[in-house]
């Protein structure tokens, strides 16, 4: 099957709040990234995050090898255009043997997910999946020479809004829809015979042979809430209020339920917490149990910027909130880069490991986390405090350039 298909994608309304334009799902971000590593021209990037926030790209065709969108610029109309390779029939045959062999990528891709992992599965077999420099090809009708100018910029940018919704988008670039794909792995997974070898030389068969029938991998049970919980037969400790011991059967269900998902697709183990950064969490999630933990910890100015730091960031978010580390020092010029070419006339800044500081008469910071992200901090009663979400555009996570 080709797998040819368009899409259209209603306009986005004016993001009044300054959107991130990096986008917040792992596969976003690695789109955005693709697009910043192929410009040139930061101050195209500035004025392209910009143009997707003002509402002046159009509705979004999506086609293999292809996006597509009209620019509504204040001075005229655009056509802007991205163009990437799409990947040929033996491609997505290695492709698809590779995703076979794991039960948890077919699972997850079956029930709607796509596990992020699935773009080292594409390179063990040769496929490129998701685009590296030089790869999108941006074209437009205005009269700009620089690759990506604004409009395109712009609308390549609210495509990584659009992988935020539904990853699959990507995949429809790359040439299949994501109906023609499920049912192309749907057709390789109900025999054996279509199953990749799954030890270097040895058939699979021969490897399953061998160790008799293996049992079928348990499915990722639905999320549950707190009126799902039957809890019985169990008394709390004398020191527990009688709401906690629910909470934290439902805690510990949840956890359950990320670890096994994590182990079914093939991603990375959740975050490894100490016991503070896990109170810390328990805080966050639960804010009925903040006293208690409070209390416990006889640290309450701590645990509160904690909070605040895990409701913004989640585990990176509290991390770099405790501790520095040293990133690669291309990250850290790309960002102050970035931040001298945002700001309207000269701003100072002071560069420590992975925390970017003004030094002018109004300071703040941006600190980067484990994950790529940049998280604001602003400085209250000479403590930096954590100040809103992270965003992988620094500009974008020191809010505005009027408090710098």
């Amino acid at each position: 099957m080709s797998g040819e298909q368009a899409r259209g994608f209603p306009a986005f309304p004016a993001q009044g709040g300054r959107r991130s334009t990096s986008g917040k799902s792992w596969w976003a971000r690695a789109w955005v990234q693709a697009l910043e590593d192929t410009s040139l021209d930061n101050d195209q990037l500035r004025k392209g995050r910009r143009t997707a926030n003002s509402r002046q790209v159009g509705t979004i065709t999506i086609s293999p090898g292809r996006l597509a969108a009209t620019v509504y610029a204040p001075d005229d109309v655009y056509e802007a255009a991205v163009q990437i390779d799409r990947l040929d029939d033996d491609e997505w045959g290695r492709f698809l043997d590779q995703v076979a062999a794991r039960a948890g990528h077919i699972a997850a891709l079956l029930d709607g997910e796509m596990p992020h992992d699935l773009v080292e599965a594409a390179a063990d077999a040769g496929v490129p999946l998701l685009p590296g420099i030089g790869d999108l090809d941006p074209s437009c009708t205005c009269d700009g020479w620089e690759l990506p100018c604004q409009h395109a910029a712009g609308l390549t940018y609210q495509v990584g809004w659009l992988l935020d919704e539904d990853p699959f988008v990507l995949l429809l670039l790359r040439g299949r829809s994501r109906e023609t794909l499920l049912e192309d792995l749907q057709r390789r997974s109900s025999t054996t015979e279509d199953v990749a070898e799954v030890l270097e030389g040895v058939p699979a068969s021969a490897a399953t042979g061998a160790a008799g029938d293996l049992p079928e991998l348990p499915t990722l049970p639905p999320k549950i809430a707190i009126d799902d919980l039957v809890v019985s037969g169990t008394q709390p400790l004398p020191e527990l209020e009688p709401t906690t011991l629910p909470l934290l059967v439902l805690d510990a269900a949840r956890r359950a339920r990320a670890q096994l998902n994590a182990l079914l697709s093939g991603d990375a183990d959740p975050w490894v917490l100490d016991e503070w950064q896990d109170s810390v969490r328990l805080a966050a999630d639960y804010p009925v149990l903040r006293d208690r933990v409070a209390a416990a910890w006889d640290r309450p100015a701590a645990l509160a910027l904690g909070v605040q730091a895990w409701s913004y960031g989640g585990a990176p978010g509290l991390d770099v909130l405790e501790s520095q580390w040293t990133p690669d020092p291309g990250e850290l010029a790309r960002a102050r880069t970035e931040l001298l070419a945002a700001a309207d006339g000269d701003l100072d800044l002071s560069v420590d490991n992975n925390r970017i500081t003004t030094t002018g008469s109004v300071r703040c910071q941006t600190r980067l986390d484990r994950t790529g992200r940049w998280h604001p901090y602003r400085l209250v009663d000479d403590e930096w405090h954590p100040a809103g979400p992270p965003d992988r555009d620094p500009t974008a996570a020191l809010a505005t350039p009027d408090n710098w």
